[in-house]
């Protein structure tokens, strides 16, 4: 358990323990650190520790009771302070170079500490440097934490240098550069960097389906996963389940997404509430809104805020608004608050539910009740739920008080709301804000042709189609995937790109046939 950033919290015991260690050892004149520091660091209490380190003379022997405090013993605070992310850890490392107390393992921890800045990161190196310990590079260790520190300060190119200078790469110092690339949206380079690498262990294909994954490459991260697990026979862990079941969600890969789930019961990964979200995630925008729930309900009392998000959000999309609202009402019962996302779930439910005033109470209890502030994506909801209940007017007042700039989101609730309810005047107010907003997405025209057409105003629809015709108005091609043992095919309108192309149309020549043959047959006999 942690208290902003300060490591466990201590109990009383443990601390009142090392404080009658330390009232004992000064009593007697003692000024023994190593005992005294080694108890306050089990106790969790990382501003007491450096405060008893910086209390100790720096100039002493070694050998003496009264001994300074040695390079291991500030190594020990800084393990601590940097696996707490602590503020206190740059002031520490300060002073540790200050007594010339800082060792090849000091710049590992600092490296490894996610709490470095830029600025940080490139004088810690140059100090590193300058301390005569840049020959202890060659320590892999100390290597991939100074490659990790420059990439996730979002030096790629520092990041790069150091591990292009090293003397021998190891695995690690690769891995950390993999992972950076791909977080940093890199992916062509970390395409190249993972085809040259001689042994690839799950941390380096995890890097890879991840990159994949949140760089919108569903069909890519899919693909690396079966070639990990299938082809190289590398077992996956948590964090490569967790970044391949969104992209199973993504491509609709449900056979893929229960295989993962029946090898994640078999080792125990449930337990794990980030793979359990995934799952839940990924059943529910697959569609299997049962075998969402059942997941949720196995997390029991494990359940974060985000557990609660991901089933509330479920049963909100799929039209379930009852179930939506009342999950929400649990929520409430718990210990977890509800936040932005939870909000933009429950006000989705009241739309599908046509629940105006309770959207509306929704909204203002974010406010109110929770002190949250409203962001553009409530007042699209917002938009959505007055829209499809005819309150038109309204919606269009709310987007004019709205504190921040309407996005095209929110013009289009409003041109597909204008749309049921047939308002000629708004839909052209909102297809003005969306040609401005997203000039190349001619789908808005069309909208506004077909209100045109159904109001008899054929002027307007013939406006409309002239300056389709000036944008060169093309429709995206439609495409489809296909889920088969395991594996995505994804097919284009008329496509031919398939190796089994040939196959497939003959399938469907096949059903087509058999198709018009049943119509024929169920028309002479109702004749």
């Amino acid at each position: 358990m942690t208290q902003g950033g300060e490591g466990p919290l201590p109990t009383p015991a443990m601390m009142e323990q090392a404080r009658r260690l330390h009232a004992r050892l000064l009593r007697r004149g003692e000024r023994r650190l190593q005992p005294l520091l080694l108890r306050v660091l089990a106790t969790g209490d990382l501003r007491y520790a450096a405060r008893l380190l910086d209390s100790y003379p720096s100039s002493s022997s070694s050998s003496s009771p009264t001994s300074p405090p040695s390079a291991p013993l500030h190594n020990r605070l800084l393990h601590a302070l940097a696996a707490a992310r602590h503020p206190l850890l740059l002031p520490c490392f300060a002073r540790a170079h200050r007594l010339r107390l800082l060792t090849p393992l000091s710049f590992t921890l600092l490296f490894s500490s996610s709490s470095t800045t830029q600025r940080f990161a490139a004088c810690a190196h140059a100090l590193l440097t300058k301390s005569g310990h840049a020959a202890s590079c060659g320590d892999p260790y100390l290597a991939s934490a100074l490659v990790a520190s420059y990439a996730r300060s979002g030096l790629l190119a520092e990041s790069r240098r150091v591990f292009d200078e090293l003397p021998h790469s190891d695995a690690a110092a690769r891995n950390a550069l993999l992972s950076a690339y791909a977080r940093g949206g890199r992916v062509g380079d970390a395409e190249a960097l993972f085809a040259g690498m001689p042994d690839r262990n799950v941390v380096s294909w995890t890097a890879m389906v991840s990159g994949y994954a949140q760089n919108g490459r569903h069909e890519d991260a899919v693909r690396t996963f079966l070639e990990m697990w299938e082809g190289a026979g590398v077992r996956p862990n948590e964090v490569t389940v967790s970044s391949v079941l969104p992209a199973c969600a993504a491509v609709g890969a449900l056979a893929l997404g229960r295989k993962v789930e029946r090898y994640v019961r078999g080792r125990g990964m449930l337990r794990n509430v980030y793979v359990a979200n995934a799952l839940v995630e990924m059943y529910a925008k697959c569609g299997s809104i049962r075998r969402a729930w059942m997941v949720f309900r196995g997390i029991g009392t494990r359940r974060d805020l985000c557990s609660w998000n991901s089933m509330i959000m479920a049963f909100a999309v799929h039209g379930l608004w009852r179930e939506a609202l009342g999950l929400f009402h649990k929520l409430r019962m718990t210990w977890a608050k509800p936040d932005g996302i939870t909000f933009v779930g429950v006000i989705l439910a009241c739309t599908h539910g046509g629940l105006v005033d309770e959207g509306k109470l929704l909204f203002n209890s974010m406010t109110e009740e929770f002190g949250l502030k409203p962001r553009i994506e409530h007042y699209g909801c917002m938009v959505d739920l007055l829209g499809r209940a005819g309150l038109l007017k309204e919606a269009d007042s709310l987007i004019a008080s709205m504190p921040m700039e309407p996005d095209a989101v929110i013009w289009g609730a409003l041109l597909g709301a204008c749309s049921f309810h047939g308002n000629l005047e708004l839909a052209e107010l909102a297809v003005e804000k969306l040609m401005h907003l997203e000039p190349q997405n001619t789908a808005n025209l069309v909208v506004l042709s077909n209100i045109y057409a159904s109001r008899g105003k054929w002027d307007g629809v013939a406006q409309v189609w002239k300056l389709l015709k000036e944008k060169d108005h093309k429709k995206s091609a439609g495409y489809s995937f296909i889920e088969l043992d395991g594996r995505m095919h994804k097919f284009l309108v008329e496509d031919k790109s398939h190796p089994r192309y040939e196959m497939v149309y003959d399938t469907l020549d096949s059903i087509t046939l058999t198709m018009k043959l049943v119509n024929l047959e169920n028309s002479e006999v109702e004749s």
